[in-house]
């Protein structure tokens, strides 16, 4: 079995209400679907991340212009000889990035081919399954033009509750009062027993991050996350002295390489890779490893269509909780609940929450079964 085709799909379609964050508008939602074709007319499929601002063209011209090259010819089951390669290639322009969102997405699709080719999940293939069912908490609380919060997040939050969520990840990030007052009004709404985050997509300073956390810590946030740059490391192990409540990031860091220092340096109380991002199965693989020997959880980062959140599931069931004691504390699973048009259609509704829990997908591969019609309808 060989590769005999590598096709990208570049997918974005405008939002019909734009959102905002603390870094800025977004105006559409975005992906680049990567298709692998082996020349017995076997399938893989991956998904590279989209951030929030970030163009597909740019992962898509990666695989294109760069990997393709690597992978016609190639066996799928060389999956870790051709991530080395890819990463290698890129090494003197691109050693994180929409580089490694590229090759994210390229590693997924090469597991998600082998497990189809043998007929196991891909659990089944990086080590087994810790779990059948994961808690999903609901990302969203993003804001849009003539909104009136904190009232208007607060019905979203009891939507969540409704639905059946048991935890939600705020969207902070708008200014330090501000988001005090945010985030301790939407605890008096919803009660004690809601696990609540809270997300400012590092808008602050140490400074800043520390008068927030002081004037929350009533509001017994399970965690923050990415309070700061992420470059700031020395910043991050501050704060994580500070508060009382976890310190999380990480989206923003590429590869075992990237996070070695921050696991090394005790930086964080959780890691929070993305898969389609920070490296694929491969490399994901080698910084939970990584975060097992520095006695630091992983909970995922997840904000892609419906293929990144299969392929998240996979990964988060052969996860290991941290410590391994009777009484488990287990990853959750990020479910993005903000605008997304193409989200759920695109792999035909197959993942969905059910008396507040998601089930591991156990069909081989990633899973799910992925919608042609869809990638030709929201091509750029």
């Amino acid at each position: 079995m060989k590769i005999s085709e590598v096709r990208v799909h570049p997918i974005s379609v405008p939002l019909e209400t734009p959102f905002y964050f603390s870094q800025g508008w977004v105006h559409q939602r975005s992906s680049v679907i990567i298709e692998l074709i082996t020349d017995d007319g076997q399938t893989g499929w991956g998904e590279s991340l989209c951030h929030g601002l970030q163009p597909p063209q740019i992962a898509a011209a990666f695989i294109e212009q760069v990997f393709r090259s690597i992978l016609i010819g190639a066996d799928p089951f060389d999956v870790e000889l051709l991530w080395e390669r890819m990463y290698n290639t890129t090494q003197p322009y691109g050693q994180g990035g929409a580089a490694v969102n590229a090759i994210s997405g390229v590693d997924i699709a090469l597991w998600d081919l082998i497990g189809r080719s043998v007929g196991k999940p891909i659990h089944k293939l990086i080590g087994g399954a810790f779990r059948a069912e994961v808690q999903p908490y609901a990302t969203g609380f993003y804001r849009i033009e003539n909104g009136n919060y904190p009232a208007d997040a607060i019905v979203e939050a009891k939507s969540y509750i409704d639905a059946g969520f048991k935890a939600f990840k705020l969207k902070i990030g708008f200014g330090v009062d501000e988001d005090i007052a945010f985030i301790n009004a939407i605890r008096d709404a919803v009660g004690p027993e809601m696990r609540i985050m809270a997300d400012a997509n590092s808008a602050y300073s140490v400074g800043s991050a520390r008068r927030l956390i002081d004037a929350t810590r009533g509001a017994n946030l399970y965690f923050y996350e990415e309070l700061l740059a992420p470059e700031d490391l020395k910043g991050y192990r501050e704060l994580k002295g500070f508060s009382s409540s976890r310190i999380a990031a990480g989206e923003q860091l590429f590869g075992k390489q990237g996070y070695a220092p921050w696991l090394e340096a005790r930086a964080l109380d959780l890691i929070q890779p993305d898969l389609c991002s920070s490296g694929g199965f491969s490399e994901l693989k080698k910084i939970a490893a990584l975060a097992q020997a520095a006695h630091t959880p992983m909970i995922p980062h997840v904000w892609g269509s419906g293929i990144g959140l299969a392929a998240s599931l996979q990964f988060i069931a052969a996860l290991p909780s941290l410590p391994l004691t009777l009484n488990l504390v287990e990853p959750m699973l990020e479910f993005d609940r903000s605008s997304h048009p193409f989200r759920r259609e695109l792999i035909f509704d197959g993942i969905e929450m059910q008396n507040g829990k998601v089930q591991i997908p156990a069909g081989p591969g990633i899973g799910v079964e992925v919608n042609r019609e869809v990638l030709e309808q929201y091509r750029v």
